[in-house]
C-alpha cells in the first residue's frame, strides 16, 4: 500500500505539470498560434487530454487494487517517455525547447523503481531523442511536420554536440538520482524498522512498568516525579496525572529523610502513612539514570510494601522467644507440680486428724484451696507450653462462632455485646475443632472485656493471597475477630502473647499466648492491629492444603 500511495502522488504530480501545459495551450489559442502552428497546438491539447484520462484510469486502478503491481509504474514511466517525445515532435524537434523533461521521466523512474531502471529509461530516452535529431535532419519526419532545414541549418556539428550532451545529462541524471534514490529508500526502511522497534519497545517499558509487583517512580535531577507506575498509584492512592513533575518529597516525604544522598542509598526503608491512616513500611532501592556523557539525569526508585514481611519476621522472633520461654518454664512448672502435690496430700492428712482445731482446720482449708488454684494454674501453663498435636479436618467454621454465640449468652461479661458472624456458609477450612474452639472463646472473651459498656464482636473468614517472606505468593485462610472496644498502645500490643502479660486485674495472662500456640501448632500465624479508643483485631492465617488451593473455599 506503500508503493501505491508513492505512484498515486507521482501521477498527482504529472497532473499538474500537465495542467500547467494546458493553461499555456489555452493562452496561446487566445492570443493567436505564436510561434506554434495550429496544428502544434491541437497535438499538445490531444496529449494533454490523453494524460489527463490516463493518469484518471490509473488513480482508479490503484484505488481499488489492494496490492502493488510494478507493472502500473512501468506503465507510468513509459507514458511520461512518450508525452515528452510528443511534445518535442509537436513543438520543432530539433528547436523544441522540452528535452529537459526527459530528465523528469528518469528522475520519476529513480524514484518509483531502483537505479536500473533509472539507466534503462535514461538509455531509452538517449535513442528516441537521437533518433529523432537524426530523422529530421534527413527529412524523415516532414510527413509529421517537422522540415528537415532548421536541423540542416544548425550542422551535423551542432547536431552531434546537442546529442552528446543530453545523452551524458541522462545518464548523469540516472547515476545521481538512482543513487540518491537507494539512499533514501534504505535511510525510509531502517527508520521504519527503527520506529516499528522503537514503538514495540515502548509497549513492552510500558507493560513491565505497569504490571510490576513493586513500586516504580523516576525523578528529575530537580526530584519531579516522571514515572510513577500502578503499584505506585495503589499505594499512595495518587494518580500519575496528579503525581506528575510534583516533588517526591510531597508525594512520598519519606523519602526526604535521604534527601543528601537519595541516589546513592542502595536499600532503605520509611514509614508512610497511607490515605486510609494505615502505617506501613516501605523498603526501595535507588539507582542512578546516567546520561551519554555519564552525568546523571535523575534517579530510579523501587520500593515496595514491606510491612508484612516486617510483621512475620517480628512474629517469627515472638515465636522462636516464646517457645524457648515456654519449653523452660514447662519444665520449671513440672518441677514445682511434684513437691505441690506432696504439700497437698500432707496437708490433706493432717487436717483430717482429730487434734486439729478449728482455727488450724481453716487454715489447712486455705491451704488446700491456693494449692488446687496454683494446681489448675500450672496444668493450664502445660496446656499452653505443650499443647496437643492438633487433628485437622473440614471443619464448618460458620456453624462453629455461631455455636460459641449461643453459649456465651449466659456469660455475664457478654452483657450487651453483639456477636456479628460474617462467616460464608461454604467457608471450611482444615482444622482442630476442639482446639479452635479454645481459640474462639479467648478471643471472644477478650474482646468482651475490653467493651465494659457493650459493644459489637465481628467474625470474618475466607481466603487471600499473602506474601511470603521470599517475595513469594501463596493462598492462606484468614480468620479475623474485631472488637469496638478500648483498644491497645503499640507497647501493650507488642507484648499480648507473651505468657503471664495481662492488663486485667484477673486472670493468668495465659489465654492469648495459648491462642498463639494453637495457631502455631497449625502452621499458622496471628496478628494484632490496634489503635487506643478504636477497637482491635485479632487476624489468623492458616495455611492451605497444598493440592487444595483456592477449592477448598468453595467445597
Amino acid at each position: 500500500m506503500k508503493e501505491n500511495r508513492r505512484v498515486a502522488w507521482f501521477i498527482l504530480a504529472r497532473m499538474i505539470v500537465v495542467s500547467l501545459f494546458l493553461a499555456s495551450t489555452i493562452i496561446l489559442r487566445m492570443k493567436g498560434t505564436g510561434p506554434l502552428g495550429e496544428y502544434a497546438l491541437e497535438g499538445i491539447t490531444k496529449i494533454v487530454v490523453a494524460t489527463y484520462g490516463f493518469s484518471i484510469v490509473s488513480l482508479v486502478f490503484l484505488r481499488v487494487t489492494a496490492r502493488y503491481d510494478q507493472t502500473v509504474t512501468y506503465f507510468q514511466i513509459i507514458w511520461d517517455i512518450l508525452f515528452v517525445t510528443l511534445l518535442i515532435l509537436f513543438t520543432g524537434g530539433v528547436t523544441s525547447p522540452f528535452s529537459f523533461l526527459y530528465l523528469l521521466a528518469i528522475t520519476s523512474a529513480s524514484v518509483l523503481l531502483a537505479r536500473r531502471e533509472a539507466l534503462y529509461t535514461a538509455s531509452l530516452c538517449a535513442i528516441i531523442y537521437g533518433a529523432i535529431m537524426d530523422l529530421q535532419y534527413f527529412g524523415r519526419l516532414v510527413g509529421l511536420g517537422l522540415s528537415p532545414v532548421p536541423a540542416q541549418k544548425l550542422g551535423t556539428t551542432y547536431i552531434f554536440y546537442t546529442i552528446f550532451l543530453n545523452i551524458i545529462a541522462f545518464c548523469s541524471t540516472a547515476l545521481l538520482t538512482g543513487y540518491l534514490a537507494e539512499r533514501a529508500r534504505r535511510s525510509e526502511t531502517e527508520l521504519e524498522q527503527k520506529a516499528i522497534d522503537y514503538d514495540e519497545l515502548e509497549r513492552l517499558n510500558s507493560t513491565i512498568v505497569s504490571n510490576l509487583n513493586s513500586g516504580l517512580i523516576t525523578v528529575t535531577g530537580k526530584g519531579r516525579i516522571r514515572v510513577f507506575n500502578r503499584y505506585a498509584e495503589a499505594l499512595t492512592g495518587i494518580g500519575l496525572a496528579e503525581a506528575y513533575d510534583r516533588h517526591l518529597f510531597d508525594v512520598l516525604p519519606g523519602f526526604r529523610v535521604y534527601a543528601d544522598g537519595l541516589a546513592n542509598v542502595k536499600r532503605g526503608e520509611f514509614e508512610f502513612i497511607a490515605k486510609m491512616g494505615r502505617k506501613l513500611t516501605i523498603g526501595f532501592s535507588s539507582v542512578p539514570l546516567m546520561l551519554k556523557d555519564s552525568d546523571a539525569a535523575g534517579i530510579l526508585l523501587n520500593f515496595q510494601d514491606v510491612t508484612q514481611v516486617r510483621r512475620m519476621e517480628e512474629s517469627l522472633k515472638k515465636s522462636d522467644r516464646l517457645a524457648a520461654i515456654g519449653e523452660l518454664s514447662a519444665r520449671i512448672a513440672h518441677e514445682i507440680r511434684n513437691p505441690l502435690a506432696a504439700i497437698s496430700g500432707a496437708t490433706q492428712l493432717i487436717a483430717q486428724g482429730g487434734a486439729v482445731s478449728d482455727p488450724d482446720r481453716r487454715l489447712f482449708d486455705i491451704v488446700l484451696r491456693e494449692t488446687d488454684r496454683l494446681n489448675g494454674l500450672i496444668s493450664d501453663f502445660l496446656a499452653y507450653a505443650r499443647p496437643n498435636q492438633p487433628e485437622p479436618r473440614p471443619v464448618d467454621f460458620r456453624a462453629l462462632v455461631a455455636e460459641l454465640a449461643a453459649l456465651v449468652t449466659s456469660d455475664e461479661r457478654f452483657e450487651g455485646v453483639v456477636i456479628d458472624n460474617r462467616v460464608d456458609n461454604h467457608f471450611r477450612p482444615l482444622l482442630d475443632p476442639d482446639q479452635f474452639r479454645q481459640v474462639l472463646w479467648n478471643l471472644m472473651g477478650n474482646a468482651a472485656g475490653a467493651m465494659p459498656g457493650g459493644g459489637t464482636i465481628t467474625v470474618e473468614a475466607g481466603q487471600s493471597d499473602e506474601i511470603r517472606g521470599s517475595g513469594q505468593r501463596r493462598i492462606t485462610y484468614h480468620i479475623s475477630v474485631a472488637d469496638t472496644g478500648l483498644g491497645m498502645d503499640e507497647t501493650t500490643a507488642a507484648r499480648i502473647f507473651e505468657p503471664f502479660f495481662t492488663t486485667k486485674s484477673t486472670g493468668t495472662g495465659l489465654g492469648l499466648a495459648t491462642v498463639h500456640r494453637i495457631v502455631e501448632a497449625h502452621g499458622g500465624r496471628i496478628a494484632v492491629e490496634s489503635m487506643p479508643g478504636k477497637g482491635t483485631m485479632f487476624v489468623i492465617f492458616l495455611p492451605t492444603p497444598p493440592s487444595s488451593g483456592e477449592s477448598t473455599v468453595s467445597q
